[in-house]
């Protein structure tokens, strides 16, 4: 897969040629892009290197042609991209900023200052090689992603095993993982017991246990057990590929503030060239010499090119995304980003946002004069529960391993849906199944237990809060400067104990999709910006009428993922106020940029309108600002970038 990434109106356009990807049992390696794998790198060091050896010949005393080709090569060198950018852009009817640097510097050369218009040429290309260093080193995080998947798999066959590629996988085939190897694909493990590194997925810094019935991830590494493994996803279709698949689009987007400045480049560029005729002619017409007219014209148009100004938007979004993906928020465009920065009110919706939307007991009660204490209540339900596949049954079973208790052998089991089981445990009949709603305290679900028709005791199950939601509630509250509104479609109780836990206020209880969308554009009707944060199906209206939306991607639907402005691929709710601070960062640094850019071109201009500006000196401040504007929004690449957003553990 190639990684196009397309920059800067056109300045710099980079192509990644696709890293040789680990092999079944290999680790990934991690990538970083060589200067001088760069084409734009090497044309700007033969470009200086001629420059060099000219001033050197020019030192040295040597003949005047000698000097005169060795510039002659560095401006072939440096110039020859952007000169050809430029006519091909001129061909289109549109005047490209490339074109207005190559013309100032022939114009510097026609006139007898061949070094000028050279060093114009070195500093230039020098530049350009900066920006496409700048952009590859973005997008290795975005291949190093690629470089997790292994490219061959072991196909279990009825004649025995074979060596394919994991692109010629299908859904249904049983693969064997021996220990030590990448998974090849995505799916659900069928025979074998293992630990699985999955920690560039889901972000969880310890192995986890994987046995029969676990899903699995393509490009995670397996531990010391083999496993077979059925494919359930086609690899195109992988968590990993989805990862490099949204990274790579929102590389490609441009964000609004980009999209105005190149809407008025090409007027600007034309005012430019305008403008350069008028310093050129207006002296000479009232008497300055051609020589001195021509120059102080080459310099105005070298200065008033809007290079940096085009840089200005795009490193700062494009570096913000490159961290968040590395962080685990994959934002899909640089629109999203941008948009991100702009909310000033959340709304979250409860279960699998601020919940991690598993059940988990969190009382047993066993009945006065049932002879039975907390242990054997729970020993009693969790083996008639335990050939149930319900989820309050895993939980109640779950409970019972977690505190070491022996589950009886159960016999007679059968489930009536939205009843509850019967099972025999130790000769009695034990039934397990909703208590009366009354049974229930503060937002609990309540699962009665009878023996032999008689009520024993009861359980109460919760869906467990995240343990980063307090936190997390409370960096979004210092955000937007307002307590971040509760959406759900759950009771209002149990929509009170998860606002009680993680501090919030405005509770909406019992809404439909369609009340939550409603409860989003009230909001939005009242002059708010809106973040919504959710996971399911039922989130996804919500997500696309809102300003900007972010799913939590480990158990949210497709639908929830496709509709969302990002996606949280390690389920950390902390990243959401960290994704929201960095995108404000982003757009301070656009602001830091536009205002840099702008000074340095206002400056320079009235220098040479009103005094003199030296040749040389004005290419030094023009492309110094155009570095300068760079490397400012490159920062944002920075791991303190990131950890200045994520809010604290109170």
């Amino acid at each position: 897969m190639d990684l196009h990434v397309f920059l800067y109106g056109g300045r710099v356009s980079v192509t990644l040629a696709p890293a040789p990807r680990s092999s079944v049992g290999t680790p990934a390696p991690r990538r970083r892009t060589r200067v001088l794998a760069l084409p734009e790198a090497r044309w700007a060091l033969a470009s200086l290197v001629a420059f060099l050896a000219g001033i050197a010949a020019d030192l040295g005393g040597a003949p005047g042609w000698a000097g005169g080709i060795l510039y002659a090569v560095a401006y072939a060198c440096g110039g020859w991209e952007p000169a050809l950018e430029g006519l091909r852009a001129l061909r289109e009817k549109t005047l490209d900023v490339d074109l207005l640097m190559i013309v100032a510097a022939l114009g510097a050369a026609a006139i007898g200052q061949v070094l000028d218009g050279a060093l114009l040429i070195v500093i230039f290309a020098t530049s350009g090689a900066l920006e496409a260093l700048a952009t590859a080193r973005t997008a290795d995080s975005v291949r190093g992603l690629l470089d997790l998947a292994p490219t061959t798999a072991t196909r279990v066959t009825g004649s025995g095993e074979e060596t394919v590629p994991t692109a010629e996988l299908a859904v249904g085939d049983v693969l064997l993982v021996r220990p030590g190897e990448r998974i090849g694909a995505d799916g659900t493990v069928l025979d074998g017991v293992s630990e699985a590194d999955q920690a560039t997925i889901t972000g969880e810094s310890l192995p986890v246990v994987k046995r029969p019935g676990d899903d699995v991830f393509a490009g995670t590494l397996n531990g010391t057990g083999a496993l077979r493994v059925r494919v359930g996803r086609d690899p195109a279709d992988s968590v990993i590929a989805r990862i490099v698949t949204l990274v790579e689009e929102a590389s490609r987007t441009k964000a609004p503030t980009q999209l105005f400045i190149e809407k008025i480049e090409q007027r600007y560029a034309v005012g430019v060239v305008v403008a350069t005729l008028a310093v050129f002619g207006v002296p000479l017409a009232v008497g300055e010499n051609l020589t001195d007219a021509l120059l102080r014209a080459m310099t105005f148009m070298i200065v008033a090119s809007p290079c940096a100004v085009v840089l200005a938007t795009m490193p700062p979004l494009l570096s913000a995304i490159a961290n968040a993906g590395r962080h685990g928020v994959l934002v899909k465009s640089a629109v999203a980003m941008e948009r991100l920065g702009e909310i000033d009110t959340a709304a979250l919706d409860k279960t699998g946002t601020l919940t991690e939307g598993t059940p988990e007991v969190t009382a047993v009660r066993p009945l006065p004069g049932s002879g039975l204490d907390e242990d054997a209540l729970l020993t009693l339900a969790a083996s008639a529960e335990h050939p149930s596949e319900h989820p309050l049954a895993r939980a109640v079973v779950t409970a019972a391993r977690t505190r070491g208790l022996p589950l009886a052998p159960a016999t007679d089991f059968t489930a009536a849906p939205g009843h509850g089981i019967t099972a025999t445990v130790n000769g009695a009949v034990v039934t397990v199944g909703r208590a009366d709603p009354a049974d229930a305290e503060h937002g609990e679900t309540a699962v009665r237990v009878t023996r032999d028709g008689t009520p024993v005791g009861t359980l109460a199950l919760t869906d467990r809060i995240r343990s980063d939601a307090p936190a997390a509630t409370s960096a979004l509250t210092a955000l937007t400067g307002t307590t971040p509104t509760l959406l759900t479609g759950d009771n209002e109780h149990a929509a009170a104990r998860v606002a009680d836990a993680t501090g919030l206020t405005d509770i909406r209880a019992g809404l439909l999709p369609e009340d939550k969308v409603n409860a989003v554009r009230d909001l939005q009707t009242a002059g708010r910006k809106v973040l919504f944060v959710g996971d399911g199906v039922n989130d996804a209206p919500a997500l696309a009428a809102a300003h900007a939306g972010i799913a939590m991607g480990r158990a949210g639907s497709d639908l929830a993922l496709e509709t969302a402005d990002a996606v949280v691929v390690r389920d950390e709710l902390a990243a959401v106020p960290a994704v929201v601070r960095l995108s404000r960062t982003a757009r301070r640094l656009v602001a830091q940029n536009l205002v840099i850019a702008g000074t340095a071109i206002t400056g320079l201009v009235l220098w040479d309108l009103i005094g003199h500006l030296p040749l040389p000196l004005g290419v030094a401040g023009h492309e110094g600002s155009t570095v300068l504007v760079g490397l400012n929004g490159l920062r944002l690449l920075r791991e303190s970038a990131w950890r200045s957003g994520q809010p604290q553990d109170t």
